[in-house]
């Protein structure tokens, strides 16, 4: 099941879309199950990270789609964003959003089957990668488990610290611990979880990652964390 939203506040655009995803999963053999939206307020105030596809009205009343989009970008990388749009001028942002592409008004059936069609790409690889959902600044964020580079603890919160930015989110580090180690985690220190993947080097007592971080390795943990680093290398 694909999960959709549609955020567009002309009824008729809303029909025609969802009468279009009818017709391309009995021809493509795929089940879609969609949900509406009147306004970019609308699906920000409660965001749901398990939308697979969102489409997006550029032109909305309360919160157009661009910035609706920005928004959803803050918590969710990757779930596939097309544009609903009357005109091409508004689609040259969608870059900024890491938009799939748009459709323009009237949409036309050929228009809608090749973008969606290469958006089920989109969905299939990313049902492929590993996520995590954790709150943090009182959002819920869904994270691919690749991105991260390694977890820190800080008094009663953790600090997930990524490759584009840090996160921070209630403790204790153990239950990211149980979380993450059959995902190429182990943790190096009673303060440190490690992405075993973005180890560079070892330095006596301490763990060199690829973009120069270096953690220290405690005694208790060092034999357990060299024997795990090497299984994932092996």
């Amino acid at each position: 099941m694909v999960n959709i939203a549609i955020v567009e506040d002309e009824q008729k655009h809303v029909e025609i879309l969802k009468g279009y995803l009818d017709r391309y999963g009995e021809e493509h053999k795929t089940s879609f199950s969609v949900r509406e939206f009147r306004d970019g307020m609308d699906i920000i105030d409660d965001y749901n990270t398990d939308y697979d596809i969102i489409f997006l009205d550029i032109q909305m009343k309360l919160l157009d789609g661009m910035t609706t989009a920005k928004r959803i970008r803050e918590v969710d990388k990757n779930v596939v964003l097309i544009f609903i749009t009357t005109t091409v001028q508004y689609a040259v942002q969608g870059y900024q959003v890491d938009a799939l592409g748009y459709v323009l008004k009237p949409v036309s059936y050929i228009q809608f089957e090749q973008l969606v069609e290469k958006a089920m790409g989109r969905v299939d690889q990313k049902n492929k990668k590993d996520y995590i959902v954790f709150s943090a600044s009182e959002k819920q964020v869904k994270l691919d488990c690749s991105l991260i580079s390694y977890i820190e603890s800080r008094r009663n919160n953790v600090l997930i610290h990524t490759k584009e930015e840090d996160y921070i989110t209630v403790g204790p580090l153990k239950k990211y611990e149980e979380i993450l180690k059959t995902r190429g985690f182990s943790k190096c220190h009673n303060a440190y979880i490690v992405n075993l993947s973005a180890v560079f080097a070892i330095d006596r007592d301490e763990v060199v990652l690829v973009d120069k971080t270096t953690l220290p390795i405690s005694r208790a943990r060092k034999k357990e964390f060299m024997n795990e680093l090497t299984e994932g290398i092996l």
